[in-house]
C-alpha cells in the first residue's frame, strides 16, 4: 500500500534524524578523542634540558687545524658535559689526536691549558731549523734543547728535560719561497730559561736530545 503524503514526510524526517544523531556520535566522539590528546599534551613533561658540545666527527691527528666537517655538536645531559669543553675551535691546532665523537677540550688545543699537567712551567713554540728531525718527535716526549753556533763553534744546553706539549702541523703559510726554515714545536719550559731559550732560537742552531731519565 503506497504511502500517503503525511507519511512520506514522517518517513523522511525520521532517516534525517537518524542521520543527524549518527553524525552527532560521530563528531563527539572525535570531540572527546581531541580534548584526551590535547588534555595529554599539557600534562606531558616538557623535553629535558641538554648541553651543546662539540666532537671530532672523524679521526684527527695532532697538529691539524681544525676546520669545517672536522667537528659536529652531540648533546650531554647537564652537569655530563666537559667542563672544560671549547665551543669555538674552528681554526685552533691540535695539540693532541682526538678520536672520532671525543669531546674537544682546552688540553688538546695549542695554548695555555697546554702546560695543565706540567706546574711550573709555560708553553713556549721554538723553531727548529731540521724539519725532518721534528719528524721523529712525539708529543709527551721529554728533550734537552742544546744551541750549536755556527760561526764560533760549541754548544751548550739551554733548556733541558723540557717536555714536547704540542707539534703543529705545517700549513700552507710554512711553504714557499719566503717561508721560515724548520718547524715549529711547542714545549714546556720554566720561566727563568724562556729568554736564553728564545735568544738561542734566534741566534744559534737549535737541535735537540732526547733526555735520559
Amino acid at each position: 500500500m503506497p504511502f500517503s503524503p503525511p507519511d512520506r514526510l514522517t518517513a523522511l524526517a525520521g532517516n534525517v534524524r537518524r542521520a543527524v544523531l549518527r553524525r552527532r556520535r560521530l563528531l563527539a566522539a572525535a570531540l572527546t578523542a581531541v580534548g584526551v590528546a590535547a588534555g595529554l599534551q599539557a600534562v606531558a613533561a616538557p623535553p629535558p634540558p641538554t648541553v651543546s658540545v662539540l666532537v671530532a666527527a672523524h679521526d684527527l691527528p695532532a697538529g691539524r687545524v681544525l676546520g669545517t666537517g672536522d667537528l659536529t655538536p652531540v648533546t650531554f645531559a647537564p652537569g655530563s658535559e666537559p667542563d672544560d669543553r671549547v665551543d669555538d675551535a674552528e681554526g685552533r691546532v691540535l695539540a693532541a689526536p682526538l678520536r672520532r665523537g671525543e669531546p674537544v677540550t682546552d688540553v688538546r688545543l695549542v695554548g695555555p691549558a697546554l702546560t695543565e699537567g706540567h706546574p711550573g712551567v709555560v708553553a713556549l713554540p721554538v723553531r727548529l731549523p731540521d724539519a725532518a728531525m721534528v719528524g721523529l718527535l712525539e708529543v709527551g716526549d721529554r728533550i734537552d734543547l742544546v744551541a750549536a753556533d755556527p760561526q764560533e763553534g760549541g754548544a751548550e744546553v739551554v733548556a733541558d728535560d723540557v717536555p714536547v706539549l704540542a707539534i703543529p702541523a705545517v700549513g700552507a703559510d710554512d711553504s714557499g719561497a719566503s717561508a721560515l726554515p724548520g718547524r715549529l714545536v711547542v714545549v714546556g719550559a720554566d720561566p727563568p730559561t724562556v729568554p736564553a731559550l728564545a735568544d738561542a732560537a734566534v741566534r744559534s742552531f737549535v737541535t735537540y736530545a732526547w733526555a735520559s731519565r
